[in-house]
């Protein structure tokens, strides 16, 4: 007697199933019951992915759960994948499913910063992927948002009050506005205005473990408030900061700060057209700026040591101080904060502006060194200078978008000047690394950034005085790793002696986004396509 699809028993339809991609399961366990009504395929595995792609459908599914329980409990991937909808019945919704693993939302006109708020205001226990995409764009002039000030600033900060958890990617995004999707001639509604909220996310203990961030805001710097504080994404390996406005000397921050940084992806950008867009397209001065970009790239953990030595200095000298002011029996001088300004005489014009809209950029000013409260033990002697040994560069894949006038025939020259100027960086780099293995030969002492270093209350900020810095102790840690690549200036002997490849030149990825022709194996945006399900 031969079988039929009907007489299988649910065992095998579940280990059938079990290898169906997530967000396809859905539907194929619908149409599975449609084709085969009498089979005993396990419907509840519908619930295991919810993928919702009409309003209507999110009013269903909340009369369906709340009088069923035990389907809500079994959701584990949830997906909202339309514009419009009611966004009362979406925060009901949420406060039903308390075991899911994976979140995504679209968040349209119809949200207001309330809603986020509700739905985030607790912690959710168990998730492992956050990803939020806004279009607030309207199709008719309205300013309510700007006279209320209905921001989703208050979404960052209720993020930042989760508790560390392990949740290993978040993105948010924000869709650049396009003539296509609303109309560009009145003021759209802004989704941040305020961005100095993420600094408090980028250190809050939620981000302990992310290990993957996507974080999109058209046109703005976002840049400078992740990586301006220290202790900013301690985990972060995978950053996608796409349409921001990304400068070569944010980049330069981020490779500094971020060690652990493999995968940048900065699609849109034009991180090397703002010098070279006066150049002609091709030639070997518009060139020469990707060599430039990859030497800079290089030796950024070189200019972020020099930033700290100059504090640790600082700490090491108020100490000193301090020390040198109890022996002699006297209280050190307190630190004074600047006198305020004194206002100018005379009336103060009626347009002076008393409030900016623009973003508060965390300056450039040195802080001042936070003093020990104990006692001052282990502060180097007086004549012993510490060095602090740059980090080699840990990444390994770029991917971002040439000037428009270049075309893909020139994608490989790009390359070549990119992979030499990284080249002559690491050069300078082990020329740097070799000196101060001199002086550590000679009794000076060298330290290093502590790769697995958590900084707590007591140390600060995590740079006051040695907090996050080690001891040199092995002849080795000078040794720059690094393989032969083409077009750079070292010989395949001379990298052999070095080692293999901890500095080799990431692969420059300028296919752009989307799955076509021209990505590099491994670039950003391959590793993308897996981690955030999506092709943005």
């Amino acid at each position: 007697m031969v079988s039929t699809i009907e007489s299988l028993p649910p065992e095998l339809y579940f280990a059938i199933l079990s290898h169906i991609p997530l967000y396809d399961l859905q539907q194929t366990v619908l149409s599975l019951t449609r084709a085969a009504p009498r089979s005993a395929i396990p419907s509840y595995l519908v619930f295991e992915y919810v993928r919702l792609t009409h309003g209507d459908q999110v009013i269903q599914l909340h009369r369906r759960l709340r009088k069923s329980p035990e389907d809500a409990d079994r959701v584990r991937h949830f997906s909202l994948e339309c514009w419009t909808v009611d966004a009362d019945v979406v925060v009901n919704l949420m406060g039903l499913l308390h075991h899911m693993k994976g979140l995504a939302l679209f968040i349209g006109p119809n949200f207001a910063p309330e809603h986020l708020e509700e739905m985030f205001q607790k912690p959710k226990e168990g998730l492992q992927f956050i990803s939020l995409r806004f279009r607030p764009y309207v199709q008719q002039a309205t300013y309510y948002q700007f006279h209320k000030g209905a921001y989703f600033d208050t979404t960052l900060l209720a993020f930042s009050r989760w508790p560390a958890a392990e949740l290993p990617t978040l993105s948010i995004v924000q869709d650049p506005l396009d003539p296509s999707i609303a109309p560009t001639k009145f003021a759209q509604p802004l989704v941040f205005f305020r961005l100095d909220p993420l600094s408090t996310l980028a250190r809050s203990p939620l981000f302990e473990d992310v290990r993957h961030f996507r974080l999109r805001v058209p046109a703005r710097q976002a840049a400078r408030f992740l990586y301006a504080l220290p202790n900013a994404l301690p985990r972060v390996e995978l950053l996608d900061m796409s349409t921001c406005n990304v400068l070569e000397s944010d980049v330069e921050g981020m490779l500094g700060r971020f060690g652990r940084l493999r995968a940048l992806v900065l699609d849109g950008c034009y991180i090397v057209s703002q010098r070279a867009v006066t150049d002609e397209p091709g030639s070997e001065a518009a060139l020469g700026h990707w060599a430039a970009l990859g030497k800079m790239m290089a030796l950024a953990g070189v200019k972020y040591a020099r930033e700290r030595e100059k504090r640790l200095k600082l700490w090491i000298e108020a100490v000193r101080a301090r020390a040198a002011a109890v022996q002699a029996g006297e209280d050190a001088a307190p630190q004074r904060e600047p006198a305020p300004r004194r206002p100018r005489r005379g009336r103060r014009g009626l347009a002076t502006a008393t409030i900016s809209l623009r973003d508060s950029l965390p300056g450039e000013t040195v802080a001042l060194p936070r003093l020990p409260s104990g006692p001052t033990t282990g502060v180097p002697p007086l004549t012993q200078r510490i060095r602090i040994l740059p980090s080699l560069p840990a990444l390994r894949s770029l991917a971002t978008t040439p000037p428009a006038s270049i075309g893909p025939d020139k994608h490989d020259a790009i390359r070549a000047e990119f992979v030499r100027g990284w080249g002559e960086g690491i050069a300078q780099l082990c020329a740097t690394r070799a000196r101060l293995r001199t002086s550590w030969g000679n009794g000076a002492r060298i330290v290093r950034f502590d790769p697995e270093y958590d900084a707590d209350e007591e140390d600060g900020d995590g740079e006051d005085g040695l907090a996050g810095l080690i001891d040199v102790e092995d002849e080795r840690a000078f040794v720059v790793k690094t393989k032969a690549t083409e077009g750079s200036s070292q010989d395949e002997a001379e990298a052999e002696a070095l080692g293999t490849d901890d500095g080799t030149c990431p692969a420059l990825c300028l296919a752009g986004p989307g799955r076509k022709e021209g990505h590099i194996e491994g670039c950003g945006h391959q590793l993308g396509w897996d981690v955030w399900h999506d092709e943005l």
